[in-house]
């Protein structure tokens, strides 16, 4: 009962950090694209 418990404790965070990732690459690109001093056509 243990080993599922932390299997599934492990599981969550791996989803939690995923999604922070994700929001921050979106987040970067974001502001990549706003202070990008060249145009592009």
């Amino acid at each position: 009962m243990k080993k599922l418990l932390l299997i599934a404790l492990a599981a969550g965070a791996a989803v939690f950090a995923k999604k922070k990732y994700d929001e921050s690459k979106a987040e970067q690109a974001l502001w990549a694209e706003a202070t990008d001093s060249v145009k592009r056509s």
